[in-house]
């Protein structure tokens, strides 16, 4: 363990750092901690060796390492009040009756991203765990009708849809056949056998069968997409360590590769946990927050991706609210 001094430094080296993401000289930490350049120095050095802070060729100053990092996450850091601010731009989300909980989800991430200018992510229940347990439909005029999706973990997803020279009747007859021939499947699933094994049936009972066909396919499709949510990709652009533009390149590609994203489950913890560069299966020079969250209807797992460089403290505390209005 270190000393209460080296502590202080390495906690002040930190969030200096995140703040100003420049390397920290023993001169900016002097006054703070009210004793000399040379003992801040001496402290510096001690710290460099135990590989929790790195000295870069350009600067005299010092930057935390990865190994920093997670000193300071584990032993020197606490959740950051958040402020009114903050938490009024949540609360007239989550107090919105109109709005669906996965809707309440991703605009609530949305908030958090344009707050701190990281990255989120909505991951829900994968789609091979959700079986298809119905489909039902629900007129609303001749033409415009809602078809609802249900699963067998008591996800539900509606979508309305408009068809034009469609009946009712044959709206019903295909959903008959779906409930019928595909209940029990994996949500991934159900579009290969919506192709295979019920549009060469309805194409024998129902007049415009392509058209339904496509709408229908088109709700599953929607519904598969729902799984994986990345809100704020472009906010990666306004982080000096990202000014690269092969990094960037890279980064957007892993951020593009649905089954990386996946990865970032990695537990079912209900914990907020915290991943730091290689500690990530995403990528070395980020840092990955989570946390799952878990309904009566529905669960999945929340993320924030930043740079290592991250307000770890806000963001866990941003993190923590939003879980507990959703559980609420």
């Amino acid at each position: 363990m270190l000393s209460k001094r080296q502590s202080d430094i390495l906690k002040l080296i930190v969030e200096n750092y995140i703040k100003q993401a420049k390397p920290v000289s023993s001169n900016q930490l002097c006054k703070r901690l009210k004793c000399s350049s040379a003992t801040v120095r001496n402290e510096m050095a001690a710290l460099e060796e135990e590989g929790l802070l790195e000295k870069t060729h350009t600067s005299s100053g010092r930057m935390p390492s990865e190994e920093g990092y997670r000193y300071y996450v584990d032993h020197l850091m606490k959740p950051k009040e958040m402020n009114g601010e903050d938490i009024l731009k949540l609360q007239i989300i989550f107090h919105n009756q109109t709005l669906e909980l996965s809707d309440c989800i991703e605009k609530s991430l949305q908030v958090v991203s344009d707050m701190t200018s990281y990255t989120a992510v909505v991951l829900g229940k994968t789609s091979h765990e959700n079986l298809l347990k119905e489909v039902n439909v629900v007129p609303l005029t001749d033409q415009q009708m809602i078809i609802i999706v249900v699963t067998d973990k008591g996800k539900v997803e509606h979508k309305t849809v408009t068809l034009e020279n469609v009946s009712l009747d044959e709206v019903k007859k295909t959903i008959d056949i779906i409930n019928k021939l595909i209940i029990g499947t994996p949500m991934d699933e159900v579009n290969t056998k919506l192709e295979f094994e019920v549009k060469p049936i309805i194409g024998k009972y129902v007049k415009q069968h392509e058209k339904l066909y496509d709408t229908i396919y088109h709700v599953f499709h929607d519904f598969v997409e729902q799984e994986v949510n990345v809100v704020g990709r472009a906010k990666f652009l306004d982080q000096p360590e990202f000014h690269s533009v092969e990094k960037i390149k890279n980064l957007f590609h892993k951020l593009e590769d649905k089954d990386l994203i996946q990865e970032i489950k990695q537990d079912d913890s209900n914990n907020i946990e915290i991943y730091i560069g290689s500690e990530n299966k995403l990528d070395d020079e980020v840092t990955i927050i989570k946390t799952n969250y878990k309904t009566k209807a529905d669960e999945g797992t929340l993320a924030i991706i930043g740079p290592k460089r991250m307000e770890y403290d806000r963001v866990v505390s941003l993190l923590e609210y939003i879980k507990e209005n959703i559980e609420r």
